[in-house]
């Protein structure tokens, strides 16, 4: 076999002799991460004869556009032979590189019964973590060989926030770490300084990433994880935004604000201060609870003490079902949590968030203690649909619960439903009583506006 020759740089070198499990390399553009994820590949495939590879990209265009051109004028030829026909690379010595994409999240399961040493993310915050927990299950084999997850990125994407998550959070960069799952771990950072010789060959390219504006610069210039292109509460700081928990003066008015479905529950507990400062001061998300065991969970994180004020939920959950006649709104009444109907007005909401994340004349009027993870975690992930601007994607699904709990509060507390007016109480008669006892929720809501509150 010939000799042949790779310039690499510091921070690539780094990525090639990572050893851990899982390898994220990335931060900005121009940091030189395909070119290494490249090399990195090449090397495996030539040091363990017969090793199995996966390079994966989110669509064949991106993978076909990239990584495939790449790999053509980058692998020698003498030794490597590429198949365009089922995207496969193959070396002398048996190793195979297989180029793959998945658009959708069944996409996956064209891996089903494959086996891999080394499968290769690029772009990885494209891809959700679904699909990336699912394909890192196919690394495995009993050949020996080393089986890693080697990673490239740059900041933003549908999946930002888990990667961040499981990647960057949990140590400083260029730090090993041990997951909660026993995964090694270690985030490789990147930015253009280090790539000399894109610098040495387009030294402009750097100023044409300062000309952009200061998000996306502080995102593709910086690598900076806390700010990303597409981003669509980018007023959030949770430097600003986040507080310690305190004790919630008993006289503060109090809200619960509810997304509900059986894939998910968010429920938030607001307070608003007499200065009209909203603080999100608790919350609780979980899975899986049919109605009576939701309500259950709500109350029991409601001291008996606490007055709550309203427990806001969207209109869907007052729909009445083909099948019973009934809404899991008068459900969820009847299991002790009556609920008042907010909008589900998307477009308004989100602009309610925004407005409170701002505030009037610079005092932004929303915090959110701490220990409210999950809020935390998914509203900063949200971001901008492509079709319309003045809504978020509701992909990937699982982020956008708590938000949409946070979104029943914001519309509804700038915008109250229109109050009817009070109907002077007085006693009621034996037929009042009668008409009240045989209601529903609802109805029983109608009864004490027509005839007023019972004495």
């Amino acid at each position: 076999m010939k000799h042949f020759h790779l310039t690499l740089t510091a921070k690539q070198k780094l990525f090639l002799d990572a050893k851990e499990s899982e390898v994220l390399f990335g931060g900005a553009a121009g940091g030189g991460k395909s070119y290494g994820q490249l090399c990195d590949t090449l090397l495996f495939a030539l040091r363990y004869p017969g090793s199995r590879q996966l390079i994966l990209r989110r669509t064949f265009a991106e993978l076909d556009k990239s990584l495939i051109r790449q790999s053509l004028s980058l692998f020698p030829r003498e030794f490597y032979s590429f198949n365009s026909a089922n995207h496969t690379g193959r070396f002398k010595n048996g190793s195979v590189v297989d180029f793959g994409y998945c658009a959708t999240e069944n996409d996956v399961y064209q891996y089903q019964s494959a086996e891999y040493d080394c499968i290769r993310f690029d772009e990885l915050t494209h891809f959700t973590e679904t699909q990336y927990v699912y394909l890192i299950s196919r690394v495995r084999g009993t050949n020996g060989y080393p089986k890693q997850i080697k990673s490239s990125t740059n900041p933003g994407g549908i999946g930002h926030t888990w990667v961040k998550h499981r990647f960057v959070d949990p140590a400083t960069a260029g730090t090993p770490f041990v997951g909660e799952d026993g995964m090694s771990r270690i985030f490789l950072p990147s930015k253009i300084d280090d790539n000399r010789f894109l610098m040495q060959a387009d030294p402009a390219y750097k100023d044409r990433l300062l000309a952009l504006p200061k998000r996306e610069r502080q995102a593709l210039l910086l690598g900076d994880w806390n700010i990303f292109e597409g981003q669509y509460f980018d007023e959030f700081d949770v430097r600003v935004h986040a507080v310690a928990p305190f004790e919630i003066p008993a006289s503060w008015r109090k809200y619960r604000t509810i997304d509900y479905g059986l894939d998910r529950l968010a429920c938030l507990w607001v307070a608003v201060s007499p200065d009209r400062t909203c603080y999100v001061y608790r919350e609780y998300c979980e899975s899986g609870l049919p109605i009576s065991r939701a309500a259950s969970a709500i109350l029991e994180r409601t001291p008996k003490n606490e007055d709550i004020y309203a427990t806001l939920a969207p209109p869907d959950l007052f729909s009445r079902t083909q099948e019973s006649g009934r809404s899991k709104a008068l459900l969820f009444g009847e299991w002790g949590v009556p609920f008042t109907k907010t909008s589900n007005d998307r477009e308004t909401g989100w602009l309610c968030i925004k407005e409170l994340l701002r505030g009037e004349e610079g005092e932004q009027r929303l915090r959110i203690f701490t220990s409210c993870l999950e809020l935390l975690r998914c509203l900063p992930a949200l971001q901008i649909d492509k079709v319309r601007p003045t809504d978020c994607q509701n992909e990937p699904h699982e982020i956008t619960h708590a938000p949409d709990a946070l979104r029943g509060f914001a519309i509804y507390y700038a915008r109250p439903a229109p109050q009817t007016p009070k109907v002077s109480s007085r006693p009621w008669h034996s037929d009042m009583w009668e008409d009240y006892l045989r209601a529903d929720e609802e109805e029983k809501n109608y009864l004490k506006r027509k005839y007023g509150e019972p004495e």
